[in-house]
């Protein structure tokens, strides 16, 4: 085995609670897109979300709230369903995890700004979601356990 392979092998070794946490994510994400998917009924849920948190969303964003989501609920339910449900699939196997992460912290940015909550409120998950995404994109998370690594390995020219 050469030392590259061994350092990385150490490497990997020692950033298992990485691993644990875009798969934890990764689960959580496809729980819950299953469940929009499956209930059947989200675009509904998803106007009476917007129409419930217009008046406390920020300013900047109720505009494209009025104008583009809801006349469009069918269009954005689905994507955020299928949205949730292929970013946890990604995560949970380390495909991808970088683009996977970007999509999940802009799709809570979007839930976090339609909600109009400040970072620091005790009611704000999605700042925490976030701050995981973002960590998840950073921290080369699919190179730990994941295909991510895998396809590195094989094609270099990935980085």
């Amino acid at each position: 085995m050469s030392s590259l392979n061994e350092f990385t092998r150490k490497k990997s070794a020692s950033l298992w609670p990485l691993a644990l946490l875009r798969i934890y994510t990764g689960v959580f994400f496809v729980y819950y897109g299953i469940g929009k998917i499956r209930g059947g009924n989200f675009a509904n849920g998803l106007e009476g979300f917007v129409n419930g948190r217009l008046e406390d969303s920020y300013g900047f964003v109720r505009p494209f709230l009025e104008s583009v989501v809801l006349p469009n609920k069918a269009l954005f339910a689905f994507l955020v369903s299928w949205g949730e449900l292929l970013i946890g699939l990604a995560l949970i196997v380390g495909l991808a995890t970088r683009y996977a992460s970007i999509a999940g912290a802009v799709m809570v940015a979007a839930f976090w700004f339609t909600k109009g909550q400040g970072f620091l409120d005790a009611q704000n998950h999605d700042a925490i979601w976030f701050v995981i995404f973002v960590v998840l994109a950073t921290a080369h998370a699919g190179r730990v356990y994941g295909l991510d690594q895998k396809l590195a390995d094989r094609f270099r020219f990935l980085g």
